[in-house]
């Protein structure tokens, strides 16, 4: 219920905003260190690759953080047991750009598109907990942001590309 609460809020824009200088890798960091065990228990290997220059985002912690733990959430819970999840940071002349890519349990039969929408999840026959909501949320929450969000997705190979303007000055 709280996530359908969220998606409402998130998607109608009726979501307070508090933009502060935030360190993109410092950040990402983070969010790996709190996804380690749980990447772990999953079977797992968390990959974090961040270049050796970084830049600032302005972002909301908390809002970037859901974007993050949803992302995370998704791959613990569907990616292939054994496999790795890659999370890279790079950053292009104005962008932050944070790549995640898992291999998933089983094919994803879905567009990217669809795969955004409320309540869809990548396989229909899929009976661990989640609601369909998590990459909505992410989506909404990195446009608020004003970010961009990119998923691709290639037999049961999924991406997903997220993108944050970078602090001039």
């Amino acid at each position: 219920i709280n996530d359908l609460l969220d998606a409402s809020k998130v998607s109608t824009g009726n979501v307070e905003i508090l933009l502060t200088p935030c360190e993109a890798d410092i950040f990402l960091t983070q969010a790996v260190g709190e996804y380690e065990e749980k990447c772990r228990s999953a079977g797992l290997e968390l990959v974090l690759r961040c270049p050796e220059v970084t830049a600032d985002i302005l972002a909301d912690g908390r809002k970037l953080w859901r974007i993050f733990d949803n992302l995370l959430g998704n791959a613990v819970k569907y990616s292939l047991p054994g496999s790795r999840v890659y999370i890279d940071l790079n950053f292009d002349m104005d962008n932050a750009v944070f790549t995640l890519r898992n291999t998933s349990k089983t094919a994803i039969n879905i567009s990217p598109d669809e795969l955004i929408e409320r309540f869809v999840r990548g396989d229909s026959a899929r009976s661990t907990d989640g609601n369909g909501l998590g990459l909505s949320i992410a989506d909404s929450l990195t446009t608020l942001l004003n970010g961009k969000m990119k998923i691709s997705v290639d037999g049961d190979l999924f991406k997903a590309i997220v993108s944050f303007p970078v602090v001039k000055g």
